[in-house]
């Protein structure tokens, strides 16, 4: 699925290094302002135990997660929608994406200096935020003059369009991102067409020295209380430096080992890539026989055609059936054949939503 996540901030904020850590693709990270000049792009694995649990009762030949694509943008410098920097390329693309990791720096380090002279990540969101929004305030001015004569003329759509336009223009000039303007799920078909970089759903990443991996600290505190008091947004704290050194060991006992010298029982960024996952509107269906054991992406509200399409777009096309069990009736029977005499292998048809954690068994005939 062609679904992707920006990582986004100011230069020298780690954005890279956290690349660096859930990607498969490994960038070269510097100290020098501007050293970026275009966007590394990766895969991400999605953390999912319920495979491996799965896979114990089958034990198939390979385990195959599924995974979402992940890219790591040119650090912002204020200024950009504007063309400093690599300014209205990284904005560009931006609008590419369809969700947004935003890492704020919130550690200190001589050797590592900031752009703007001080580590203040209250005012690093707002320089991005603004930046953003400016970017965004053009776009709907844009619009507002093209549908301008089309209203003028008598259209009814075209004015309703320009009503709805200038609720997002006032509330730009209030300095609030497009997913905060008080516009209904309906009227905000207005915008779709411009991809508005401040409509898209963010997930805030406070990056932490490696004392503060697991409380934050008094800088990931200011972003939490501004983003709380601002929007729905969630905020998680990382090491990412930390993490992205512990992810290039090969020896998994080696890793398990440094997380614990850490304070940490899991890798954050796994939680951080579960947030992007949810982030995308995203979730897990399985499919289960001795040759592999997968997992595969739809968005949520997807039907049993849509999720065969996932696999193969002739399973979709022939689709029949779906023969389908919840994961924890899997966990509990222990295997198919038990589910089926408990009654817990259900056949489903074209209509049918699935669900977070379903196995499926697609019949189909092309």
């Amino acid at each position: 699925m062609a679904l992707t996540c920006g990582i986004v901030g100011l230069t020298n904020t780690g954005k890279t290094a956290l690349f660096n850590c859930i990607s498969n693709t490994k960038a070269e990270t510097t100290n020098y302002a501007f050293s970026a000049t275009k966007s590394n792009i990766g895969n991400i694995e999605v953390p999912d135990h319920r495979l491996y649990e799965i896979d114990k009762r089958i034990k198939a030949a390979k385990v195959v997660p599924t995974t979402v694509e992940i890219v790591d943008l040119p650090g912002l410098a204020k200024g950009a929608s504007q063309g400093e920097g690599v300014g209205n390329k990284f904005l560009a693309d931006i609008q590419q994406t369809n969700a947004i990791i935003h890492v704020l720096r919130c550690f200190d380090d001589e050797n590592l200096p900031h752009v703007e002279g001080s580590i203040d990540p209250v005012r690093d969101k707002e320089i991005i935020d603004l930046e953003l929004q400016v970017r965004d305030a053009d776009l709907v001015d844009r619009k507002i003059e093209r549908l301008d004569k089309v209203a003028k003329s008598g259209d009814k759509e075209a004015k309703k369009a320009i009503e709805v336009l200038k609720v997002y223009q006032k509330h730009f000039e209030e300095f609030k991102p497009a997913r905060t303007a008080p516009v209904s799920d309906d009227d905000r078909k207005y915008v779709k067409d411009l991809s508005l970089l401040t409509e898209k759903p963010v997930l805030y990443v406070c990056n932490v020295d490696d004392e503060s991996a697991v409380t934050g600290n008094h800088y990931s505190d200011q972003v939490k209380e501004v983003v709380k008091s601002e929007e729905d947004s969630s905020v998680l704290v990382v090491a990412a430096q930390t993490e992205a050194e512990i992810a290039e060991l090969e020896d998994e006992n080696d890793r398990n080992e440094f997380l614990k010298d850490v304070g940490l029982e899991e890798p954050s960024v796994n939680k951080v890539i579960r947030y992007a996952y949810d982030l995308l509107n995203l979730e897990t269906f399985f499919t289960a026989g001795p040759k592999e054991v997968r997992a595969w992406t739809v968005r949520k509200g997807s039907t049993a055609p849509e999720a065969a399409g996932v696999i193969h777009s002739d399973l979709q096309r022939g689709f029949i059936r779906a023969e389908v069990m919840s994961y924890d009736d899997f966990i509990k029977y222990g295997s198919e054949q038990a589910c089926k005499e408990a009654g817990k292998l259900r056949v489903e048809g074209k209509s049918y939503i699935v669900k977070d954690g379903d196995i499926l068994h697609i019949r189909f005939n092309v």
